[in-house]
């Protein structure tokens, strides 16, 4: 018999499909498994700073629906106040890191699986360096830009409601003949945009890695224009930039500045340089939300099961991933130092061109 042990797990930074069926993972395959206690601490490092720690223990009972189904997180999650410098009520900032790990400390864990993209991970790494604590990761973001695995929990669901946002945009755009700008998610990598619009069909596909100059996407618009083409699909990342470089940012309820508003920018610079119709749509927090895709839902009870069994053999500060079609591990400092961003001049760019699509860096 293997010793008792306890193990925790958090959800941290965005949400995004497949978390619940992460957890899931984890709790058959430590509780079935190893016979372990699993703790599910709520609102990511938000729960070690509660006294007492807000967590929740994990039993079987609660995975017999659909959970596995369900977007978002039942634990809860949180990508606000860095915990090395914490935002207190006096806008001061606070370093309480301490607290986090005394909260792991309280609950006497054995070990403990976190889930986030590579901030997020970035700080539970020092956070767990600092204190000696055993972690295990398990990348996930819709970006899919976590270095050294091909996919990354909640990415492939992110690229299935894009592409039906263009199947959709597709009819009315040629019902009204209309130029469609939609503006989908990416921080800081393109692969949305560029698998999405591929998958629907796009005309012109602008990403954070390719400059771009808008004469060659109204070239593209007027050579559509001539072939007999009434109408146009656009498909651009939220964090592409203005022709000359400079950021497109909304400030949201908060305050904060965030990526947004670069469909409206092309929108409008377009009508005025070809005359055509335009419309915008921004899918935004959708392609968080709703029900995981199949793929996701595969590798997220693939990465759980393989992240417990790390922990039964003692293999800490690791991060599972996802590559040749199977499920290895490699060092987490490794992972969130190597950027995934699209290769310009990749398999998928490639294709992309091939296809006589515009990525804007060419007529």
């Amino acid at each position: 018999m293997r010793e008792m042990k306890r193990l925790g797990i958090m959800t941290s930074g965005g949400d995004c499909a497949g978390l619940n069926a992460v957890i899931r993972a984890v709790a058959h395959r430590a509780i079935d498994g190893y016979g372990w206690r699993v703790f599910g601490i709520r609102e990511g490092t938000l729960g070690f700073l509660r006294r007492p720690v807000d967590y929740e223990e994990l039993s079987l009972k609660i995975f017999t629906g659909n959970i596995l189904r369900m977007g978002g997180t039942i634990l809860g999650t949180t990508n606000h106040g860095d915990p090395f410098a914490f935002p207190m009520p006096d806008g001061s900032t606070r370093d309480r890191t301490d607290e986090i790990i005394e909260g792991y400390r309280l609950l006497e864990l054995d070990a403990m699986i976190v889930v986030g993209g590579d901030g997020s991970l970035d700080i539970l790494r020092r956070i767990a360096q600092k204190g000696e604590l055993r972690i295990v990761a398990i990348p996930k973001t819709i970006d899919n830009d976590v270095g050294l695995t091909e996919n990354s929990v909640g990415y492939s669901t992110a690229v299935d409601v894009a592409t039906e946002a263009v199947d959709r945009l597709a009819p009315t755009a040629t019902s009204h003949s209309r130029v469609m700008v939609l503006e989908v998610m990416g921080r800081d990598a393109g692969h949305i945009a560029l698998n999405a619009g591929i998958s629907g069909g796009a005309d012109v596909i602008l990403i954070p890695e390719i400059p771009y100059k808008l004469a060659y996407v109204a070239r593209k618009i007027e050579a559509l224009k001539a072939q007999g083409r009434s109408f146009a699909l656009i498909v651009v990342s939220e964090a592409v930039r203005t022709e000359d470089g400079a950021p497109v940012r909304v400030v949201d309820a908060e305050g904060r500045r965030r990526y947004g508003g670069i469909g409206q920018y092309l929108g409008e610079r377009l009508a005025e340089m070809t005359g055509a119709e335009t419309r915008v749509t921004v899918l935004g927090h959708v392609q968080r939300g709703g029900t995981p895709s199949p793929r996701d839902r595969l590798f997220a009870s693939a990465f759980g099961v393989h992240a417990v069994d790390l922990v039964a053999q003692g293999k800490f500060d690791r991060m599972v991933a996802w590559s040749n079609r199977a499920c290895i591990d490699v060092p987490i400092a490794d992972a969130i130092a190597r950027n995934a961003s699209v290769d310009p001049a990749g398999a998928l760019a490639r294709t992309a061109r091939g296809l006589g699509i515009c990525l804007g860096d060419a007529p």
